[in-house]
């Protein structure tokens, strides 16, 4: 009898298999599971592509690929402060000469010294510290991300993400 079961189980894993490899993955990507990073709540109903981002960073994190999911915060934050300097019909100081976005380095800095808004103690400090995380996951060679990196910035992410939100008039 446990043999039937023993078999039965590897049957159903290799029909899995192969139908995951005749299928492939979804287009737009699943749900994740759990939303360990960025709360859907934050997110639901502004704008697609930031809520598809979120959930990107939350089921990279689950799945503990850190460096991707530290790539996708910052990603997130870019997004988030385009959208909050667009918002108040200010864009045009986070450009260079040819019309095209800063840098994130010079977006964050355009960002803390913006005078149409007064940003939390809180966000001020964390969005260096986010940025940094993101831009060695994305740019260096030998850093390998680990939970740690980003569990400590749990508490930062939620706050830069939801003040951003509000600026962006996008919070609920």
């Amino acid at each position: 009898m446990a043999a039937d079961v023993t078999n039965s189980i590897r049957l159903a894993k290799g029909i899995k298999t192969e139908i995951d490899a005749v299928l492939g993955p979804p287009e737009t990507g699943l749900p994740s599971e759990r939303q360990l990073v960025v709360p859907m709540s934050l997110v639901r109903g502004t704008r697609g592509y930031i809520e598809k981002v979120a959930n990107q960073i939350n089921g990279t994190y689950e799945h503990g690929w850190y460096d991707a999911s530290a790539v996708m915060i910052r990603r997130l934050i870019e997004t988030l402060i385009i959208e909050a300097f667009e918002a108040h019909q200010i864009a045009d100081r986070i450009k260079g000469p040819s019309g095209d976005f800063l840098f994130l380095r010079d977006m964050i800095e355009q960002t803390l010294k913006e005078q149409t808004w007064n940003l939390g103690r809180n966000c001020k400090a964390a969005l260096p510290r986010l940025k940094d995380v993101g831009d060695k996951s994305a740019h260096s060679r030998r850093f390998i991300a680990q939970a740690s990196d980003v569990q400590q910035l749990l508490p930062e992410i939620r706050v830069v993400v939801q003040e951003l939100l509000f600026l962006a008039a996008l919070s609920k």
